[in-house]
């Protein structure tokens, strides 16, 4: 075995990283979902992350869940996944209500407005967990 150079660092072990980068690529993926559907009103009954880049980002969640479970990563793995599921609720009922009441016109606007508070719910999920995640400290509970 060869000697370590001056200054190197030999890693103890097979030790792997927490997914850090995974965890804030899905943070990135939901805002850029709830932004767009909170900006572009045609986009609400996506809302606010039935989307492809929600899924995406869902998907990144599940998948680096076993890396981050033991750490404080767990958290915010958890977090992310229970904000997209809650959101799935949200805009089901939303279109409940659009398909259900829509023919007498109330379902539209109860509709509408489910799916705009679901992404501003949403986007305050996404901001508080993402300036607990860059404060390196757990998820809210």
């Amino acid at each position: 075995m060869a000697e370590p150079i001056e200054g190197q660092v030999i890693p103890a072990g097979n030790v792997e990283q927490p997914p850090t980068g995974a965890i804030a690529v899905a943070y990135a993926l939901f805002a850029l979902s709830a932004l767009f559907a909170l900006f572009n009103l045609a986009m609400l009954f996506l809302a606010p992350l039935i989307g492809v880049l929600g899924i995406v980002g869902v998907i990144v969640a599940y998948v680096v869940a076993d890396k981050a479970r033991g750490t404080w990563l767990e958290s915010h793995v958890r977090w992310l996944t229970r904000t997209f599921w809650w959101s799935l609720i949200w805009s089901v009922i939303g279109g409940l209500f659009f398909v259900t009441l829509g023919l007498i016109l109330i379902g539209i606007p109860i509709a509408i407005g489910i799916w705009l508070v679901a992404t501003i719910w949403v986007a305050y999920r996404v901001v508080r967990g993402f300036l607990r995640f860059s404060d390196k400290q757990p998820a809210p509970t």
